[in-house]
Order: structure tokens, then sequence, then C-alpha cells
């Protein structure tokens, strides 16, 4: 990996070039410009896509990032073609960027697939690429050249692993070794796939276990029974993103039970959705938690809590179910994956920044319990009156960056936060890897240009010495302050900081003490395998900020472009929630999700005590399960009536109350908390009867008990979770429901 040198303002930095596709210049006329983009599908950028100015010559091709760049006038239609694909035509405007999103074109075919020593036709539909299985004598059969030895070969001309066998019979498939003599190393190509990577190598999966090539060159060809080898869009529909190069499933005699081997081979055969897939363990790092359990409101009056509009978790929790492996447990916080979705509420009618909506209905998991929901709405901001803004981008370009999920999906999609800016506004950028520097000083919005070419400068290489880079973004955010404008760190990294201060309790306590300085902070979280969730969430939560994890294009383009406003201009911050529940009507009670975000009592009224911050435009959700007064239930938590504590039993002035709800925020800029109270009315309502987002909110948090195998549920059924949330999915304009309807598909 290269290194970053890193100076102070007038010093240049190392230059990164990008390769782009050769384009045809000829005939063209003087008026026309340069058009870039990146050619992008549901699994990420697209190498070797097609691109071609309609009705000319004039054509070029995405490059392993699936960037582009053509000539092309104002008026134009560029089309975008790859085999597999929906072609894609779009008009050329007055930006220069055109970015194209491309979707499957499934077709209908035949093959014929071969099994031990019997031949299978089956009809295969919905498939946009192809399927080969080795027959498990011809693995371990001996070979010379391309000549199948037979059994009474010389014993030293038998195969010692897989690699000839399989070069010689997979169509494309090319198995090298190189042995540095130390330690030897091997590589697997599918040529003819495209490449998110420089090395284009196939996944390896043996046993339904995801390895490596070294490991399969280990292992005996007589231990095999089948070899499957999948080969385009088939991979990517098991494995996701790590299968796009094709995949080589081995399948042996002996490393799987009876049962779990039919069921594998059978996953195989029938293609139709991801295999559950057992993945080593990495260095990815989360918040353990419990989940929060029933308590009564005889022992415990009050509920409360700070809001929390991350959603971080949600597309966390979506990359792992679209690579085909299993969701950590402590990766799941159910209030980021309903927060990530946007309801249907009222705007705020009074002078208070967001307005309040309470539901009360049945639940789906827990015969005989009930719901309640709570939603905040907050008041849109007109773009035209939203106060100045003083950014600093604060990115991460040490060594664990260099990955393609990483440090370059971190520049695109900064550069979509970039063209939301304003003359009005201003950037800086300081940068940190072994040590932190300034490489962009404050500049003007508008110069969008110089912004992008100090992105495109970066490069990856070294340690990472986050606190320092903290420290020095902090420094400038405060320099340049607005005063009653929008002074904000915006921090993009992978969250891996291991020089200077570098631990959660380290973070907690610098962002503390920096949150004092009225700038806000957001984070970014990218790439995987040694991502460090709990660190970027620490910061967020401490630090008056919010959190995303930016897993493609798309979510970028969702979180900095569409919801720009929301993300980035604080309306309320420090904004508690405190609910107490009436003992006439409520038995037991338990808050979904909110574990860390849970505060004491005293908490609620004490302004020096931190709490979560509301974006223009921004839906906050929050779900209780109630277990009412009377009802049997094996979650039922109650306690004995107590002999020293006299108890309020007086409840006929509020028989008509389920609740009371309070709220307290501050102004962007105020100490002074403002406090707000609504009653929930003692009316449940019918499921089915219920609002589309009631319906939808507790489908999604329903999910999320079952990814992390709540033992307060006693209904997991994905059919039942995915009916639900069919029924609240109405309003979908950008298909973000429609995408978590096939997540759920996708988990067993």
């Amino acid at each position: 990996m290269k290194k970053i040198k890193i100076f102070s303002l007038g010093i240049a930095m190392l230059i990164t070039f990008l390769n782009f596709g050769t384009t045809n210049h000829s005939n063209l006329a003087t008026n026309y410009k340069t058009i870039t983009g990146i050619v992008s599908d549901a699994l990420g950028p697209i190498a070797g896509v097609n691109v071609l100015v309609k009705g000319t010559k004039n054509a070029t091709t995405t490059d392993f990032d699936g960037k582009y760049s053509i000539v092309a006038n104002e008026g134009d239609i560029l089309e975008f073609t790859y085999t597999g694909m929906k072609k894609a035509s779009l008009s050329v405007g007055k930006s220069n960027i055109v970015n194209a999103f491309l979707t499957e074109d499934i077709l209908s075919g035949s093959e014929v697939i071969v099994v031990g020593s019997t031949s299978i036709k089956k009809r295969v539909d919905q498939q946009t690429s192809s399927t080969q299985i080795v027959k498990a004598e011809t693995t371990s059969k001996g070979y010379v050249g391309n000549a199948i030895l037979d059994d009474s070969a010389p014993a030293y001309y038998q195969n010692q692993n897989i690699s000839q066998p399989l070069s010689g019979k997979v169509s494309g498939l090319q198995i090298n070794t190189t042995n540095n003599g130390v330690n030897p190393t091997t590589r697997i190509v599918l040529r003819g796939n495209r490449s998110h990577s420089a090395n284009n190598q196939a996944l390896v999966v043996i046993d339904n276990k995801i390895t490596t090539a070294e490991e399969l060159q280990k292992l005996a060809p007589e231990k095999i029974e089948e070899t499957h080898v999948l080969k385009g869009t088939q991979g990517a529909a098991l494995y996701g993103s790590q299968g796009v190069n094709g995949v080589i499933m081995v399948v042996t005699k002996d490393g799987l039970n009876k049962e779990d081997k039919a069921k594998f081979i059978s996953d195989i055969k029938n293609i139709k959705k991801p295999l559950p897939v057992v993945v080593e363990p990495n260095n990815e790092d989360y918040e353990l938690f419990i989940e929060n359990q029933f308590t009564s409101p005889k022992s415990e009056p009050l509920s409360t809590f700070s809001i929390d509009v991350d959603n971080a978790s949600y597309t966390n929790i979506r990359r792992f179910i679209n690579q085909g492996q299993k969701v950590p447990k402590d990766a799941v916080r159910i209030e980021e994956m309903m927060n990530f979705f946007k309801y249907n509420y009222a705007q705020p009618s009074s002078k208070h920044p967001f307005a309040i909506h309470t539901e009360y209905s049945e639940c789906p998991w827990n015969e005989k319990h009930k719901l309640v929901k709570i939603g905040l709405q907050g008041k849109e901001i007109d773009s035209d009156v939203l106060p100045n803004s003083n950014f600093v981008f604060l990115i991460d370009v040490s060594g664990s960056m260099s990955s393609q999920n990483k440090l370059p999906l971190l520049k695109e999609s900064m550069k979509v936060l970039v063209n939301q800016l304003r003359a009005k506004d201003k950037v800086s950028i300081v940068v940190y890897a072994g040590a932190a520097g300034l490489v962009l000083p404050p500049t003007s919005g508008n110069d969008k240009e110089t912004i992008i070419k100090s992105l495109e400068n970066l490069n990856a290489g070294g340690s990472t010495a986050g606190g320092a880079g903290i420290e020095l973004a902090y420094k400038i955010a405060a320099e340049n302050f607005i005063k009653g404008g929008n002074n904000r760190v915006i921090l993009a990294t992978d969250g891996d900081f291991n020089v200077g201060a570098s631990s959660n309790k380290d973070m907690e306590t610098l962002i503390e003490e920096k949150r004092k300085s009225g700038v806000f902070l957001t984070c970014l979280g990218y790439g995987m395998g040694n991502y460090k969730d709990s660190k970027m969430e620490t910061l967020a939560d401490k630090g008056n900020g919010n959190y995303a994890y930016i897993d493609n294009i798309q979510e970028a383009n969702r979180f900095l472009g569409k919801e720009f406003k929301g993300s980035m201009f604080t309306i309320a911050k420090d904004v508690k929630i405190q609910i107490e529940f009436n003992p006439k009507h409520v038995q037991n009670y338990r808050l979904i999700g909110y574990e860390n975000r849970k505060l004491r009592p005293e908490d609620f009224k004490n302004d020096a005590i931190d709490a979560g911050e509301l974006g223009s435009g921004h839906t906050v959700t929050a779900l209780y399960e109630i277990i009412p007064t009377g009802v049997e239930s094996t979650f039922d938590n109650s306690i004995d009536p107590l002999k020293y504590t006299e108890q309020n039993t007086n409840f006929e002035k509020y028989a008509d109350e389920l609740a009371t709800v309070k709220f307290r925020y501050k102004k962007p800029d105020g100490d002074k908390s403002i406090e707000m109270i609504q009653v929930i009315e003692n009316k449940s309502i019918a499921l089915e009867k219920a609002s589309e987002d009631f319906k939808f909110t507790t489908a999604v948090a329903w999910f999320g008990l079952k990814l992390r195998d709540s033992k307060l549920v006693t209904n997991k059924t994905s059919k039942d979770i995915k009916a639900l949330a069919l029924q609240g999915k109405a309003i979908d304009k950008e298909g973000y429901k429609a995408e978590f309807i096939r997540l759920i598909d996708a988990v067993n």
C-alpha cells in the first residue's frame, strides 16, 4: 500500500489519476463537453459496461470502478448496455455528471448438470449466467497435459490437488500458484466476469464455508464428492458482492452431516435464493447489549430515553444479508432499522419544531399483547432559509481504507454532498493516517471543482491517528465558526483508529469535550472486515451527531443527496422522551430497541445530559410492547404488593389514560430545554385498522427481533413478517420498503 504524505497549506500532495475508458473524439464539435459518471447495479459499480452516444460511433467502457468518461453535448442520449442487464438510456443535461443504474434482465434457458455418473436434465429459469458441475471421478483422476489417466497409471502421475482437472474441465477457469519459497499463494479467476476489484478472483466455498484458494489447493481430490462452479449473476445471487466474480463450491464426502449435505446440494441446484453461509470470524466490532426486558409500572413508573435518528444498523444489516452472511446479533439495533424509513406523519402546526403522533394497537408477535407507537415529525425547513454551513470533511486515508468499498466509495459519496452546497457554504478538508493534516482550507461551496479535485488527490496508506484527526478538524471548524450557522465535522472512516487516543472510552472523552464548541458531528462508516461500528456509534452518540453506514453509492445518494437537509441541518438537539404508564391499564411494558439510549428518570430534566438530535424533516419512531392489566403472559414481570411502600391506587381520575408522554428539547444553539406533554388515550384499535405506518414500522421491528433471536417473541415466521410489511408499503416512492421485503425473503 502507498503511504500518503500530508503537508500543510501550500505544499502539493501526491495526485492519483483515474483511468477512464478510451473515447473516440473524432469529428466532435468544439462545444461538446466531457461527461463522467459511475454505472452500478444493486451490488455496486459494474466494470465493462458499454457507453455509447446514441446515433454516433462515439463510445467507451467503464473501468473496474464502474467509472467512465465520454465527450457529448447537452441533449445527447447516452446508452448503457451490459450483458444480462436492461439497457439504460439517459439524456445529457446541464450537469457534467451522469450516473447510471442498471437492473437485471431476466432471461430463460436450459442447461445440463452432471452429478456423479448420472446426467440430469433440468430447466433453470430466471438465470443470466451458467453453472458447471465437475464429476467426482474426474477430479480424482491423474492428468498428463489434458489427458485423463486410468487407475493403472503410476502413483506419481495422480492428482495431488484439484487444480488441473478443474482447469481442464471448467471453461474460462484459471488457477495459478506462485511459490516464493516461503508462502505459496493461489489465484483463481473465472475469465469473462465483471470485476469489482483489480484481481477478479473467484470466491471459494467448501462445505458451505467461505475459505481461500490456498485451502482449495490443499484439499485431497479423493475427499471431494462434487464441485460446482457458478459464473456471473448466479454467484452474486447466492453470495452478494463477494460472488460477482464467480463461485467455486466444493462438497466433500465427510465435511457435513448427511442432512446438512443434502440441503446444501439441494440449495445449490435450485439457485433460487441466497444460501445461509458460515463466515469465518473477522475483526468487526459491535457493542454488546442486552435487549430491554418487561418491567412493571408499579416498580418502574417512568421510562426515559434519548431519541435516535441514526440508521447505520439497517444499511449494515442489509450489507450482511445481500452478501449471504449471518447478521451478528449485536449489529442489530432495532431503533435504527425503524428510523431508516420515512413515515407519513403530519408536519408540526405549533411553535415547536416537531409534531407528535401516537397510536395504540395489537402486537403481532405475542398474542394478547399490545403496541404503542410514538412518532415525531421534524419541521421541514425550506432550502432558501437554511443557515450558512461551515463543513469540515475529516477523511481517513490510512492503509485500512485502501479497498474499493472504502476510500474510492468515500470519494464518490462526498461528491454527492458537494453537489448540494451553495456559494454561501464553505468546506475544509482534513485527512489523517499516521498523522493529521489540512489539505483544503475553507473553500466556497460554489468552487466545486477545487473541492472535488482535492478529494480525487487522496490516497490510502499508513496507520490511523483518529484522535489527532478529530482534534485538528474541530480546531478548523472553530476557527471558521459561523454564529447562528450550521457548523459540522463530517467524519468518514472505517473507525479503525490505532494511533494515539483510540479506545472507545478515549473517543468518548474526546468527543464530549469537543461538542461544547457548538460544532455538530456526522459519522459516515465504510467497509467491512475490520469495521468498527461500536466506535462510530460512540462518536455520533456523544458528539451531538448522527451516524450512517454507506454500503454503496445508492446509499450515499440517499443520505447525502435526497436527505441532505435532514442529515446535515439540526432543528432540535438533546431531544428526550419520558413516558409514564397507567398501572390501571398496563401490567408490564418494554421499550423495543433504544437499549444504548436509555436514560435515568432524573436525567430527563437535567440539561447537562446529552441526547439525540433531530434534523429538518426527520421522522423518529419508537415502539413500546404492552401487557395489558389482567392478561396472563409468559413474560409478565409484575411484583407482589410492597409492605412498606404506599402505592397510589386512585386511578379513577385518569381512567381513560393509557400513558402520559413528555418531551424535552433544546434549540440548536440553546442551553435551556423546552418541555412538551401529550396524553395517550386507552383506545386500542385492531391491527388491520391501524395505519400503514404502524404496520410497516411494526414489521421492521419484528424482523429486527427475529435477527436478534429475541427470547421475548413467540412468533418469528418470515411469512407473517412479510405479510404485515406488505400491508404497510403503499407509499414507497423510492422503493426502500420493497427492498426491505426482499431482505425478509433472504433470511430463513
